[in-house]
């Protein structure tokens, strides 16, 4: 089976990691590792390319809920990765490398940052490839990689973040919460991840009316999707 993968990049000058302020240092004294996951590539092969697309923000988002449910490590939120990439101007590429992992781990203040992309081909079949690196040491920690028939998106990343937890070797996910997050993936289907996809995506680019309309699509297919219902309700407040 051929695959094609494309990354999405962040680029940044020098000059930037001293204007900005570490994510890590807003922490106070939390002593607790933490990550950062920046939006996914899209190598989407032919027609699936464009609609597909939403995902480079959905699975990072999801991927980014599934680590956070560890109280034992910090995730960086979406909204504090995207007010950086907002406040910084930086840019996207079509591949992302260590070094510029490094460099927006750096700003971030954070310890680990996870990257990488989605590939599909025409039979149905996708594949997540995720690698981290340790912003300290600048070296790749681990790399993984996970596929599945499309429409088993949630359980794939599910997965990911499972063994992202373990390779990166990161306190551990407690049990109850890891079964339970395997289990809850089984009931979600594909339409609702590119519904709330969609809906990440156009809030991440300043249409919150319409993030307001797909996340109460998702309610209204899946209503136990609690996403979806914490992003509708943060799309909601006055003034967000």
């Amino acid at each position: 089976m051929k695959w094609s993968t494309t990354l999405v990049t962040v680029v940044c000058g020098g000059a930037l990691l001293a204007t900005a302020t570490p994510v890590g240092a807003q922490a106070g004294s939390d002593g607790r590792p933490t990550v950062a996951v920046m939006y996914f590539g899209n190598g989407a092969l032919g027609k699936a390319h464009e609609e597909l697309a939403p995902l480079s923000t959905g699975i990072a988002d999801i991927l980014i809920t599934e680590l956070s449910s560890n109280p034992r490590i910090r995730v960086v939120d979406r909204e504090e990765l995207q007010k950086l990439v907002d406040e910084q101007n930086l840019s996207t590429g079509d591949r992302v490398s260590k070094e510029t992992a490094v460099k927006i781990g750096k700003i971030l203040g954070v310890h680990h940052m996870i990257f990488g992309g989605f590939v599909t081909d025409l039979k149905g079949n996708m594949r997540l490839d995720s690698r981290a690196v340790n912003v300290e040491t600048s070296e790749v920690e681990y790399v993984e990689t996970v596929s599945d028939k499309t429409e088993n998106l949630m359980t794939m990343i599910v997965r990911l973040a499972d063994k992202m937890n373990k390779g990166m070797k990161l306190p551990d996910m407690p049990k109850n919460v890891r079964e339970s997050s395997h289990e809850s993936a089984k009931r979600v289907p594909l339409q609702v991840v590119m519904l709330y996809s969609r809906g990440v995506t156009a809030e991440t680019n300043g249409n919150r009316g319409e993030a307001v309309q797909l996340y109460r699509a998702v309610l209204d297919k899946f209503p136990e999707y609690e996403p979806a219902r914490r992003a509708l309700a943060n799309a909601e407040k006055p003034g967000a």
